[in-house]
């Protein structure tokens, strides 16, 4: 499983990189902030809407604290996605949140 830190996901995001990252906690735990521009799919309905993700982009997954994202990465890596785990998830995250 690739994994980056945190602070690497800000730098490249305050350089004016274009991430496609993907944060797995609930609704309920986005409502507290998220990393600006991530797109929230709870882990529980991935698999229902892993759809609506292209599997030529790289994904960068997060939630609060590393864990769920660690498995989503799990079964999206199965389903032939080029994703990684962002270590410590939210908890780890020092940058801007919207």
């Amino acid at each position: 499983m690739k994994t980056i830190l945190a602070n690497k996901v800000n730098r490249r995001l305050v350089t004016g990189e274009s991430l496609n990252i993907i944060d797995v906690r609930e609704v309920a735990e986005v409502r507290n902030g998220k990393i600006p521009s991530s797109m929230n799919i709870p882990l529980g309905l991935l698999e229902f809407r892993m759809n609506e993700l292209d599997k030529k982009k790289d994904y960068i997954i997060v939630c609060q604290s590393g864990g769920r994202s660690s498995q989503a990465v799990s079964f999206l890596e199965y389903q032939g996605f080029n994703v990684t785990n962002m270590d410590g998830g939210m908890n780890s995250w020092e940058g801007n949140v919207e």
